[in-house]
């Protein structure tokens, strides 16, 4: 996607988006359609936690938690991103064992996979993925891309699902470049995946926005997704809500839409693949509006 406004000369905005490498362009079926439209996916994000940094709290319920499926899906979700445990990206979240993150899964993954949307687990534990895959869940996001539980890896190639690799970092350190700290990251973390013999065409990097970086750090890495782009993989980005839009304008989470939506067109036209959101119809609007337009260019 290009620049929705302004001339068309040479600017970095004008560059051509990157491509996806042949090795790696997906081929599973849970990710093979979602590449072929000229849009980017939509992920809703299903947060059954008390202590998520934007919703915490408000889809615990097993009831309210499938609803807020359904109406992600009626506007326009690609897949559903459920997480039961905050793994919110500036501290303070409460750790979980995995009993209490499958406790609380127990009574909405599958309620969830049976409305025929992709289901993507959202979990650092192994044990849990294993768990959720055999509930229907299709997708492993892993916040910590492979390197947090050393049976990761294993789990997601023993079940052929796809796998989101996010990077992520214990701590921001304001001095690095954050884009060669995600490169040499992501190359630690394809070198477990091949390890365990995880096809390339099943794997999606995803810069962490937010995670383990300050918010200028964020936008470096948002504005520079392209440099991403060497390592030939298709990118998912989550920006949204996320504390660096506060950092440019003051906003609580909730007062973020136009900020993320933003972020979303900006890192869509980038070469994002995949955007993960908590205001879906919003977002669909967006990328698809975006996409129309510039196919009367």
């Amino acid at each position: 996607m290009t620049p929705l406004v302004g001339p068309r000369k040479a600017t970095a905005m004008a560059n051509p988006k990157p491509a996806v490498s042949s090795s790696t362009r997906p081929t599973h079926p849970v990710l093979r359609p979602l590449f072929a439209r000229p849009f980017a996916a939509v992920m809703g994000v299903l947060n059954v936690t008390p202590d998520s940094f934007s919703d915490g709290g408000e889809f615990f319920a097993a009831d309210s938690a499938v609803a807020h499926a359904q109406a992600m899906i009626a506007a326009g979700a690609d897949i559903i991103d459920i997480g039961a445990e905050s793994t919110r990206p500036y501290g303070n979240a409460k750790t979980v064992s995995a009993a209490e993150e499958r406790e609380r899964l127990e009574p909405i993954l599958a309620a969830v996979a049976e409305l025929g949307t992709p289901v993507s687990i959202d979990t650092m534990k192994a044990e849990v993925a294993d768990w959720a895959i055999g509930q229907g869940a299709g997708i492993v996001n892993d916040v910590w891309g492979l390197q947090r539980d050393p049976q990761m890896a294993a789990v997601v190639a023993r079940h052929g699902v796809p796998v989101v690799i996010m990077h992520n970092r214990d701590a921001a350190d304001p001095a690095s470049d954050i884009v060669k700290d995600m490169i040499a990251f992501f190359r630690r973390s394809l070198a477990v995946a091949a390890e365990a013999s995880i096809p390339n065409a099943n794997i999606v990097l995803d810069p962490g926005i937010g995670f383990g970086k300050t918010p200028e750090q964020s936008m470096a890495a948002l504005a520079r997704l392209d440099e991403l782009m060497v390592l030939g993989y298709p990118l998912l980005v989550g920006a949204s809500r996320k504390r660096f839009i506060a950092s440019v304008a003051r906003s609580e989470p909730q007062e973020r839409l136009g900020g993320s939506i933003a972020a979303h067109l900006l890192a869509a036209q980038n070469g994002a693949k995949i955007i993960r959101a908590h205001d879906v119809a919003e977002t669909v609007q967006a990328l698809r509006v975006a996409a129309a337009i510039e196919d009367k260019r």
